[in-house]
């Protein structure tokens, strides 16, 4: 399914690519988007959260996130380092403003994956931030992904389905939405809004 715009207008070339910041519903598929955009197209710079939560096996810092202690995790916000964070099952995650910014100040794509209330937020402290809300086909079809996973119980499946209908009911907030029917024509027409080709 094509991309809707919602009145957006095209930018001169010469100017520099603007912040995407990619969300949507919990079971959506925005992980799995992201994976197979940078697959193809290695050069679109992904974030790197920074996180209060302890390092699972395998995951190393400055990969899969930047490990960082409460103190610093607090001091990262008073010294006005995110760009947005936020707090899940009593560990906050943050987006680091610098790296973002220094991508950006040399003509690279950057991509955010992150939740509504992160979206929010970038869109206060960034204004110019291209927003991407990522849309199932269907209400069921969402409901069939959260619930198939079969790993949760049906007090968190249900928790979940009730906040995906507050993240579906923001979607008019968003610059564009993109109908998530197949990963890899998602991810075209995600390259094609960040002006990658």
């Amino acid at each position: 399914m094509a991309a809707t715009s919602r009145g957006t207008t095209p930018e001169p070339p010469d100017v520099r690519p603007r912040l995407t910041v990619l969300s949507g519903p919990s079971g959506v598929g925005k992980s799995t988007v992201v994976a197979h955009m940078r697959k193809v197209h290695p050069e679109v710079w992904l974030s790197v959260s920074a996180t209060t939560r302890k390092p699972r096996p395998g995951e190393r810092d400055g990969v899969q996130y930047h490990f960082a202690t409460d103190d610093e995790f607090d001091k990262l916000i008073a010294n006005g380092e995110l760009l947005e964070w936020a707090e899940f099952a009593g560990n906050r995650y943050g987006t680091p403003r610098a790296a973002v910014q220094e991508r950006l100040e040399r003509g690279e794509p950057v991509l955010l994956e992150i939740d509504l209330q992160g979206a929010r937020l970038v869109r206060e402290s960034m204004p110019d931030a291209q927003l991407v809300f990522l849309a199932p086909p269907s209400w069921d079809e969402l409901v069939r992904r959260l619930t198939g996973r079969g790993t949760e119980s049906p007090e968190v499946i249900e928790r979940r389905l009730e906040t995906a209908k507050i993240e579906l009911a923001a979607e008019s907030e968003f610059d564009v939405t993109l109908v998530n029917t197949s990963v890899e024509d998602v991810a075209r027409e995600l390259l094609a809004l960040m002006d990658v080709v």
